[in-house]
């Protein structure tokens, strides 16, 4: 990431949390953890204009999806995951960290050259190159210590590259918060990597025990490094600073 999307996602964060702590300032405290909040921003904070412009026609929905996300990543997602760093070392856990970015590299890459960053294309092909070989097969990172950096992009911000919107906010089962757009481009980089380690005749991609083992294993170590955790913030209304979050988050990464 660099330094300015860095100083860009500061002044957001900061920005976000003077809004919260301002809108919380009255609201007494409920740190029971029994359910996630309900209560919608609109009701307590009054503004004519949001921050952020999200479209969320499907909010009804997407408000019960976050429910169910709670619940699933509360009795099932993070007890797997507390499982996994229990039996694996750290070690090995960053082995097996370094391995899957390794191999999603390949979206970086394809997305890099479909935006047509060409810097960042080679960039992304010499850090392949150097894990893959130097590294071996990705499970160590020698490139990120010569200052060769990961320039991550997916589908979605290449559609949002050449102009195509948002489109409604979407709340996605397991996956979390999304939108219209981001959802296609999930779905087309996941399609195109399948059918990229087919045509190359990858064994493993072949044997459904093994790829369904590298899935499984791919969500756990996602959700081990991502540090949001439902009903962290303390927030009466977190559904609407997390849909404004990502929204805003997205929007710096597409235009960078």
């Amino acid at each position: 990431m660099t330094e300015s999307i860095q100083v860009k996602m500061l002044l957001l964060m900061t920005v976000l949390s003077i809004l919260l702590l301002s809108g919380c300032s009255t609201i007494p405290k409920n740190t029971a953890d029994t359910q996630p909040p309900l209560r919608q921003f609109e009701d307590v904070v009054h503004t004519e204009q949001g921050a952020v412009e999200v479209s969320d026609p499907l909010e009804g929905f997407n408000r019960g999806v976050y429910r169910f996300n709670y619940y699933f990543d509360k009795f099932i997602f993070l007890p797997i995951v507390g499982v996994y760093t229990f039996i694996m070392p750290d070690y090995a856990e960053d082995r097996v960290s370094n391995f899957i970015d390794n191999i999603y590299e390949f979206s970086n890459f394809t997305n890099n050259l479909l935006q047509l960053k060409f810097k960042a294309t080679g960039i992304t092909l010499a850090r392949f190159a150097i894990n893959t070989t130097v590294g071996i097969a990705g499970l160590w990172d020698p490139a990120t210590s010569m200052n060769i950096r990961r320039q991550p992009e997916d589908f979605g911000q290449t559609l949002g590259h050449y102009g195509v919107g948002n489109g409604p906010y979407l709340v996605l089962p397991v996956f979390g918060p999304s939108n219209l757009r981001d959802t296609a481009g999930l779905v087309v980089d996941s399609m195109a990597f399948t059918y990229v380690a087919k045509e190359l005749e990858s064994d493993w991609m072949e044997d459904n025990d093994i790829r369904l083992i590298f899935s499984a294993l791919t969500a756990v170590d996602k959700r081990k490094r991502q540090p949001f955790r439902y009903h962290g913030t303390g927030s009466p209304f977190e559904y609407d600073l997390v849909r404004m979050l990502y929204t805003a988050q997205r929007k710096i990464l597409v235009e960078n």
